[in-house]
């Protein structure tokens, strides 16, 4: 029997908790955070919004007919990039070795852990979770097991904010009431081929001839899940290497239908996946430009240059000129721009070729940040703001030349809205990371 413990951190309704964290007059009420737009999609609801219905990858205005009463919110990519940092920081200096699934998910397998008993285990979470709350005055739940399976269906369980150790030896009880879906692996697919055959729970699915599996499922990927069925997960926890491109990517409220608003949007992506690869101390050798038109058909450009280049005016006019090459005969919908063969190697101006079109479906990265565009606009909802006399606030509405904001940050305590004049020249846009403060 393993003697090993693979642990599952996953910090607790992410995005709105962090929302409710740096903004008090959030805390305890539904918060939805994603696309505010009539095509909008939540990218994550907070425990409140959750009991009424809504969920992540719901388009918002249908979460927010379940949640009438919740708060929607765009994302704050800053804020929540270095809160998990701090969650990362906490949890690598426990467990060394991670395999980071998100901004706010990791596996780890403690070397500390070895051979522990289930007490043992559940005092090291209790003592992690405790760390990383006050570190980040976060929530995280954890779920330990014998493997990645059963340990990422622990902290399921675990949540909110709680710890469960399912034993050595006690995988086969958790795993054979479940739906067979909750098996990593299992999608629509193989869940309608496994109901044809009268297979619905992990039990049923860990009972079935392997020949009839592997009939069904094929064999390399019928083998691997039978045996996550009987609770055999020997798959190591090893570190992800490095984004194999940055990208960012919008979909419009209403459809573009004009070449110079379609060029705006991309030297916006392209200044937004630009951040990201100066940040990861990089350049790129290739521009992919992605463009879905009203008909919903995906058409993408690619250039590569023989060098790498962070010139960010060199790589937005490459990926505006690939983006009106791609243009579709019906109105734009969404547009994405992203930039791979990314090396540490640095050259001078790239992209002087002409353009070639990539395969439709570009190879998805190892992590990809997708990122709401921000065009020019007035003051909206959820906008950090700073004024002179009042500090640092965030904006809960605007329209008719008013904008009312409430002035609180994470150490203030609820604080008081004020109304003031759109163009008031002491309200200015402010840092999101002052709201950490």
């Amino acid at each position: 029997m393993t003697s090993r413990w693979v642990v599952h951190l996953d910090l607790d309704s992410f995005f709105a908790s962090a929302e409710q964290l740096t903004r008090p007059t959030l805390r305890g009420r539904p918060v939805l955070v994603g696309g505010l737009g009539p095509r909008g999609i939540v990218a994550g609801a907070s425990g409140e919004a959750k009991a009424s219905g809504a969920r992540s990858a719901m388009p918002m205005a249908q979460a927010r007919r379940a949640c009438p009463t919740a708060v929607a919110l765009p994302p704050r990519t800053a804020v929540y990039r270095t809160l998990s940092e701090s969650f990362f920081a906490v949890v690598r200096a426990a467990a060394p070795v991670l395999e980071q699934v998100a901004y706010d998910e990791t596996f780890a397998e403690p070397a500390a852990l070895a051979g522990a008993p289930v007490e043992a285990v559940h005092a090291w979470a209790e003592d992690v979770r405790a760390q990383v709350r006050e570190a980040t005055g976060l929530a995280v739940s954890v779920g330990a097991g014998s493997g990645k399976q059963v340990a990422k269906i622990a902290s399921g369980l675990a949540k909110p904010d709680g710890v469960h150790v399912v034993g050595h030896g006690d995988e086969r009880a958790l795993l054979d009431p479940l739906p067979v879906r909750s098996l990593w692996g299992i999608g629509p697919v193989a869940e309608t081929a496994l109901a044809r055959a009268g297979v619905t729970t992990i039990a049923a699915f860990a009972a079935m001839p392997p020949a009839e599996v592997t009939a069904l499922l094929g064999s390399a990927v019928g083998t691997a899940l039978h045996r996550l069925a009987q609770g055999i997960d020997d798959r190591a926890v090893t570190e992800r290497g490095e984004a194999k491109q940055v990208s960012a990517e919008t979909t419009f409220d209403t459809d573009l239908s004009d070449v110079a608003a379609v060029r705006r949007a991309v030297a916006d992506l392209a200044a937004s996946a630009h951040r990201r690869l100066v940040a990861s101390q990089r350049a790129a050798r290739t521009v992919t430009v992605k463009v879905r038109g009203g008909d919903f058909v995906t058409h993408t450009r690619s250039e590569t240059s023989s060098v790498a280049s962070t010139d960010l005016p060199a790589l937005t006019t490459t990926a505006q000129r690939l983006a009106v090459d791609a243009l579709p005969d019906a109105g734009v919908r969404l547009v994405g721009v992203s930039y791979a063969g990314l090396t540490t190697a640095v050259q001078g101006t790239l992209f002087e070729s002409a353009g070639e079109p990539a395969p439709e479906e570009p190879a998805a990265p190892v992590v990809e940040e997708v990122v709401e565009a921000a065009p020019e606009r007035g003051w909206r909802t959820g906008d950090d703001a700073a004024h002179p006399a009042h500090g640092h606030g965030w904006v809960q509405g605007a329209g008719h030349g008013r904008v009312t904001v409430r002035f609180e940050t994470r150490s203030t305590g609820p604080g008081r809205a004020r109304t003031f004049a759109a163009d008031d020249p002491e309200l200015t846009r402010a840092d999101p990371l002052v709201s950490l403060t």
